[in-house]
């Protein structure tokens, strides 16, 4: 069965301080079929906090979202960055492991480094897999926008190096390098057919290629994703697992539009049947 799920980054961010306990307010308000946690940077060293609040809410999280600089450090290279990179990235799997949680996405590049150095995200991968799995989490490599190439060829390479890796498809992501086709195109078939996609983030897109000042998260059907090929695509395939909504649901008052999610949650629902 297919689960619905809304990003806490979409919640919670700096207009309302990142303050994670705005989740007690506004999670029985939303008619989705639970969450994906997203880490934030300034919450190190809050692990426990976080942790006893969740449990206590008894929310459900499929999907746990890594704290993105993380990929960030792992682009920058040297010794020391790999090692806090690593230092962190244990952290959030520890977090995983306590929430029950098996699915993790991961910023394998972020920042302005970004895939400038892909050699080092390459290599990366291999070691943060090795944590992974012996905190039992499926780690998902997401297609993040790059500023030197393009996701879908990391993709390819990352696979030809690791062929039993697992992915999770951004639409908005894709769209921002105009390759949301692609997940049509048979030269790209293995991806979906071998099922290395596990997750999906249904996003939209209002700007053109690479356009970095328009590259907000805008609710399905704001942007132009073509959402109907997309999810006919992925009822042809049988795909019937997570999806996250990650549309910004506040605004600088940290206010978040509660009927502006729910919307998000039952367009998705009527897509998918």
């Amino acid at each position: 069965m297919a689960q619905i799920l809304c990003s806490t980054g979409a919640l919670i961010g700096r207009p309302n301080n990142r303050d994670y306990r705005i989740l007690r307010d506004v999670c029985h308000k939303l008619n989705c079929d639970g969450f994906e946690f997203m880490m934030y940077s300034t919450w190190y060293g809050l692990e426990g906090d976080i942790l006893k609040f969740l449990l206590e809410l008894n929310i459900n999280i499929p999907v746990i979202h890594c704290e993105k600089h993380i990929g960030e450090y792992i682009s920058k290279g040297s010794k020391e960055d790999l090692a806090e990179a690593v230092r962190r990235f244990e952290i959030n799997c520890k977090m995983a492991k306590a929430l029950s949680v098996h699915k993790m996405v991961v910023h394998l590049w972020d920042g302005v480094t970004s895939d400038s150095n892909f050699s080092n995200n390459l290599e990366a991968y291999g070691i943060l897999r090795k944590i992974a799995e012996a905190y039992e989490i499926d780690l998902l490599i997401e297609n993040v926008v790059c500023n030197h190439e393009n996701p879908m060829k990391h993709w390819m390479e990352l696979l030809n190096r690791y062929p039993d890796i697992h992915f999770i498809y951004d639409t908005k992501m894709a769209a921002f390098h105009c390759q949301e086709n692609l997940l049509y195109d048979d030269k790209y078939d293995i991806l979906w057919k071998e099922k290395h996609i596990r997750h999906y983030h249904v996003n939209d897109y209002g700007g053109g290629y690479m356009e970095w000042s328009r590259l907000k998260t805008l609710p399905p059907g704001k942007g132009h994703f073509d959402f109907d090929k997309f999810f006919d695509y992925i009822r042809k395939n049988g795909y019937k697992d997570t999806f996250t909504v990650e549309a910004t649901a506040f605004g600088n008052d940290g206010k978040i539009d509660i009927n502006m999610l729910n919307k998000c949650f039952e367009k998705i629902r009527r897509y998918i049947g």
